[in-house]
């Protein structure tokens, strides 16, 4: 049984708006009988309701759609890229294991200059520019620590966050927190004389932690699946290990910057959105949250240069 959002009706089978998060009973399940924040994120004058990863919309001129409606690609519910509406953390996860292991066939066969050339973000060749988002999915050949850690808390925060968000802002955020966390940590290493480089999805993985902290800073996480801690005391806590880093007290061998760089844009965006949606209040692995979201261990676990 489920509480209906709206009117407050029990409900056995409740409906969940991938929207706003909400749930809701038969009466209240359509955007527009719930006021879902959506409907007026995406400027509709005659509230058609799109998933948000689309921006194709008909506005009020008659509407010209966006680049790739325009290049005749479908990106409606009946295309190709309509399965990207809602999974985008699971689209991201998958590039991060297949980069993952193209990185090794490169070491194998190419040797690590190309594998450098090809994924590791550097102060010495910023004009790379594809490694401003290769990096992003690449993780520590030589390590599993750094990618399933980065990979649990994309897995577990992402997922919600895109729920609440929308896909296309979720992508815009995930890739744009990458970047600039990427672009920060080599800045900083051209200014020490430092030319090691940064790969990894750390940024983009504090930035979700981030926004989900200024949503519900109160969120109950089950870390190691046992012990329930609020989100905000992880993020404090990770915020101050990221501060130590920063000043060499703490943590060779980690991009703090990246980390500092991407929690800093996650809780802005927070602050942003926050007034619009509405956000789960415990984390668990198997549910306890109502139906609304996946659950799991929280706390970021990567352990790697980025």
């Amino acid at each position: 049984m489920a509480k209906c959002d709206q009117c407050g009706k029990e409900e056995n089978m409740p409906y969940q708006c991938r929207h706003c998060g909400g749930t809701y009973c038969a009466d209240h399940r359509l955007p527009e009988n719930h006021g879902c924040p959506g409907l007026e994120n995406w400027n509709d004058p005659d509230k058609v309701f799109d998933s948000g990863f689309d921006d194709s919309v008909n506005q009020r001129g008659g509407g010209s759609g966006n680049v790739l409606s325009r290049m005749g690609v479908n990106t409606g519910p009946g295309g190709v890229f309509g399965y990207f509406r809602g999974n985008m953390t699971y689209v991201f996860l998958g590039v991060i294991w297949v980069v993952f292991l193209l990185q090794h066939v490169v070491l194998l066969t190419l040797g690590e200059s190309a594998h450098n050339a090809l994924f590791v973000i550097s102060p010495q060749h910023p004009e790379y520019v594809w490694t401003w988002v290769t990096s992003i999915f690449s993780h520590s050949p030589f390590g599993f620590f750094h990618i399933a850690g980065n990979s649990i808390v994309i897995y577990f925060f992402g997922r919600i966050v895109e729920q609440y968000v929308g896909s296309r802002d979720f992508a815009l955020l995930f890739l744009g927190s990458g970047v600039l966390a990427g672009l920060g940590q080599i800045a900083i290493q051209a200014y020490q004389g430092i030319g090691v480089g940064a790969l990894g999805a750390s940024g983009a993985a504090l930035a979700i932690m981030g926004v989900l902290t200024v949503l519900n800073p109160s969120l109950r996480v089950y870390l190691y699946f046992i012990l329930p801690v609020p989100l905000w005391l992880i993020t404090i806590a990770y915020a101050g290990l990221t501060a130590f880093g920063i000043l060499g007290f703490a943590g060779g061998g980690i991009a703090h910057v990246a980390h500092g760089v991407g929690l800093v844009i996650g809780l802005a965006y927070g602050q942003r959105v926050k007034d619009k949606l509405s956000a789960p209040s415990q984390l668990q692995l198997g549910g306890g949250m109502g139906g609304r979201g996946p659950g799991g261990p929280g706390g970021p676990g990567g352990r790697g240069p980025f």
